[in-house]
């Protein structure tokens, strides 16, 4: 699993989500969607506290991560998490390792 957050992106989480300490932005896999390497399921986001994560990373002091229990949906994945300006809210983009 390798995960970049672009610029905007970051932008964007900054703006609009409130953190606590010890919290984080999780990412999670959900039913329903499709993503580039997924039939079937898409991304979910929730403010959260790791508990047994998959992966951490900080960027700009905002922690970013995901669970092992998600190791299904992101085992051997590139994530890369934009910003839609028509949206006004993220996008993920996927590619295989």
């Amino acid at each position: 699993m390798k995960m970049i957050i672009t610029d905007t992106a970051l932008a964007w989480f900054k703006k609009e989500v409130v953190l606590q300490p010890g919290t984080g932005i999780r990412f999670f896999g959900k039913i329903y969607g499709n993503t580039q390497v997924h039939d079937g399921f898409s991304v979910g986001m929730s403010v959260d506290r790791p508990e047994h994560p998959l992966f951490e990373e900080t960027v700009d002091g905002i922690l970013f991560f995901a669970e092992e229990s998600d190791d299904w949906f992101f085992k051997g994945v590139e994530m890369t998490v934009d910003y839609d300006e028509k949206l006004n809210e993220p996008k993920y983009l996927f590619t295989e390792l």
